[in-house]
């Protein structure tokens, strides 16, 4: 009996702490996940013209949420105004399609789905279920691109002050982090894998 609890104690207080170490972090990355809204463009193939054709349309998506999302302040906004457009957004990408000469069709809807751990240009977002605008180009079995939509971090005119006014201390410390708390970006990936899973 003396033995038992001499092997379990150690084991249950490495546990406890790793779950103090985790645990905070996980919060926060699924606090992220609740504030942001994504972009998410699948290619028609792999090919050159293809990949080439995907960052088009990101640009001409971009360049239209723009517009559509300028009044909007928080997600639920940011969801039912894409929502609203979806068939803009649709016409959009269809109309940069074929005006580069190509006839491929295209499927626009907003979804909720799961993201492995990303990092675009200065920052890097946890893994998790997000909700996002998700395009669908011709057979959408190419490589895939995306941003962050809201708070607008895809266009290079957003400002720390717009970004500050969604997320808060830590949700900003986390996704600047750089390399900072790779091992916990990898704890957090393998737990929302597991819930996703179950989910």
């Amino acid at each position: 009996m003396n033995r038992t609890i001499k092997i379990f104690v150690p084991i249950f207080l490495i546990l406890l702490l790793i779950s103090a170490y985790v645990t905070p972090f996980i919060q926060t990355s699924e606090k992220i996940s609740e504030d942001v809204f994504r972009l998410h463009i699948l290619a028609n193939s792999d090919n050159e013209e293809d990949q080439a054709l995907k960052l088009k349309v990101r640009d001409a998506v971009l360049q239209k949420g723009q517009n559509v999302f300028t009044n909007c302040n928080s997600l639920d906004e940011i969801i039912d105004s894409c929502e609203s457009n979806i068939d803009l957004f649709e016409k959009t990408a269809r109309e940069c399609i074929e005006n580069n000469g190509y006839n491929y069709s295209v499927n626009a809807y907003v979804d909720k789905e799961y993201f492995n751990t990303r990092e675009y240009e200065e920052i890097t977002l946890p893994s998790g279920i997000y909700n996002a605008l998700k395009i669908e180009i011709g057979e959408a079995k190419g490589h895939n691109w995306w941003c962050v939509m809201f708070p607008a971090i895809c266009l290079s005119a957003v400002s720390d002050s717009e970004i500050n006014d969604i997320l808060d201390e830590d949700e900003i410390e986390l996704i600047h982090s750089d390399n900072k708390f790779e091992i916990r970006f990898k704890i957090v990936e393998l737990y929302e894998k597991i819930k996703s899973s179950l989910a």
